[in-house]
């Protein structure tokens, strides 16, 4: 079998005695879009943030490309997570910077790319994302949507070969989540990258994941594709849907 992208072997989590995850085994293949679900407070971002080595198990591997990240050199380290991005849960945007330098941040810090490409790249991604009249315009002056829009930019300026999405569209009303997600799809497609996203709207869950996982009770349970996730007979994962579903309704 081919070595995995992303693959966590016996992977437990824990932080001031409690454990937060226990025995996680979970493999992402190149250019799978995997969705993570579950309720608030059970380790769905923590699992994300083990996946991309922003922090380490406390027993177990996380093997980024076949390579464990904790056993490889600064610079192979380095050069791994540079095949990276993150968008994180609040975007994480500079607020002191414009669209622009937000998205120019990381070429300058990690590449010798020439500031004529970068301002290139720069441009294209902000028209990719649909922002190029918001080149000038700071954070706070561009709506919730946008700022979305603007962290994805960023995110993807490296050219990341994986992708790390914490709640996507949180905040964000139907409409402007369902277009968020749909150019996360664009984007992944063009680059043919691979994905993985936290978010609790079944909706988006079933509209971006090729599969589905959920975090509960220190475990991660693969849940399987949106048809076989809707169909689950599992009464955890039945549960929790069908408690969205009857909040969502009322």
């Amino acid at each position: 079998m081919a070595s995995a992208v992303i693959e966590l072997r016996n992977v437990s989590l824990t932080f001031d005695r409690e454990e937060i995850l226990r025995d996680v085994n979970l493999r992402v293949e190149s250019g799978e879009r995997l969705v993570i679900i579950g309720p608030s407070g059970q380790g769905k971002s923590m699992l994300l943030k083990l996946m991309s080595g922003i922090i380490h198990p406390t027993r177990g591997e996380v093997l980024i490309n076949g390579q464990n990240l904790e056993e490889i050199s600064a610079y192979q380290r380095n050069q791994a997570r540079r095949k990276m991005g993150m968008l994180f849960q609040k975007n994480a945007l500079f607020d002191s910077l414009t669209c622009y330098e937000n998205v120019i941040f990381p070429l300058q810090e990690v590449t010798q790319i020439s500031q004529k490409d970068a301002d290139a790249k720069v441009l294209n991604l902000l028209d990719r994302v649909g922002l190029s009249h918001a080149v000038k315009l700071y954070p706070d002056e561009i709506s919730g949507g946008m700022q979305k829009r603007l962290g994805i930019a960023r995110a993807l300026a490296l050219e990341p070969d994986i992708i790390f999405y914490d709640d996507p569209t949180a905040g964000l009303d139907p409409i402007t989540s369902r277009r968020i997600i749909e150019l996360i799809l664009e984007l992944q497609e063009q680059r043919k990258s691979t994905l993985v996203a936290i978010t609790n709207d079944m909706n988006r869950a079933y509209q971006l994941g090729h599969r589905i996982l959920m975090v509960t009770d220190q475990q991660a349970l693969i849940a399987g594709t949106p048809a076989e996730t809707r169909a689950t007979t599992n009464l955890q994962i039945k549960n929790f849907i069908n408690g969205i579903s009857s909040e969502r309704s009322r």
